[in-house]
């Protein structure tokens, strides 16, 4: 069992909770009320928490479906990142893709957090990286079918 412990910078704010018992991310709250404009540059919303993230975890903050397939409204950096080391607030940044001003109210659920397991990673340069059936065929190359 992994405790994540956080503090919330403003009490009104509702307590984090799964709204499952086999849900994976809990819900984000928006910490202030904010309108989010149709192709306009992203926007920064504070969600009034912060947390003490555990050595060998990170924080993912994600997009809620329900709001990016109704309202085109997502977590523009998707997933974020928050690692062991940042103890400040958690703030999301959100774009705007559909043609409707969004209405963010303070309290309601802006964003999703999920904690991950960290490996540790050695980082390490070579010169030659091994070959594969695919290659260097990236981005579009297996089609749609």
């Amino acid at each position: 069992m992994v405790f994540l412990h956080y503090k919330k910078l403003d009490k009104t704010l509702p307590d984090l909770k799964y709204n499952y018992e086999t849900d994976c991310c809990f819900d984000f709250v928006s910490a202030i009320n904010k309108t989010i404009y149709p192709n306009k540059p992203p926007v920064i919303v504070p969600t009034g928490m912060v947390f003490d993230i555990p050595v060998g975890y990170e924080l993912q903050i994600r997009s809620r479906s329900g709001l990016a397939a109704k309202h085109g409204v997502f977590v523009t950096n998707s997933p974020g990142c928050a690692d062991a080391g940042f103890v400040g607030e958690i703030k999301v940044i959100l774009s705007n893709t559909g043609i409707y001003p969004f209405e963010i109210a303070k309290g309601d659920r802006i964003a999703q957090g999920k904690i991950s397991m960290k490996p540790h990673v050695v980082l390490k340069e070579v010169d030659e990286i091994k070959s594969t059936d695919r290659g260097e065929n990236g981005i579009g190359s297996t089609g749609v079918k």
